[in-house]
């Protein structure tokens, strides 16, 4: 039997008109520590964030997107924030903001494979 290690995620939300407080999902974010894994899996549906809200800026939004998963994968891409070691850049990206890209709060699990896991979650939460 295989091992179960312990993984955190967050989902990643689109919030138009923050007022407003509604949301899409977008994405997921997931962590193990155990397995050294830290990855962003997201999905941008134009089509129906445009029927939710015509007033979203879809280029900025795709650099916000994109600027989570460089921070995810670490290293010079991910600006400052992406030299952080692999928790503190999980809790960077999860950490409360009022902006139009935010995330859920973060729910612990059980896995034994961290990116099987992110796939079907991503399945379950997002698509």
């Amino acid at each position: 039997m295989q091992e179960k290690y312990l993984f955190e995620y967050a989902v990643l939300r689109i919030v138009p008109q923050v007022e407003r407080e509604e949301f899409l999902n977008v994405g997921v974010i997931l962590y193990c520590r155990q397995q050294k894994f830290l990855q962003v899996m997201y999905r941008l549906d134009e089509a129906r964030l445009r029927a939710f809200s015509d007033k979203v800026d879809m280029e900025e939004l795709k650099d916000y997107l994109c600027a989570f998963e460089k921070i995810s994968k670490g290293g010079t891409d991910g600006g400052p924030i992406g030299k952080l070691d692999i928790a503190s850049r999980f809790r960077w990206l999860t950490a409360t903001r009022s902006t139009i890209v935010q995330t859920s709060r973060v729910h612990p699990g059980l896995c034994e494979d961290a990116q099987e896991t992110l796939a079907r979650l991503f399945q379950q939460l997002v698509l």
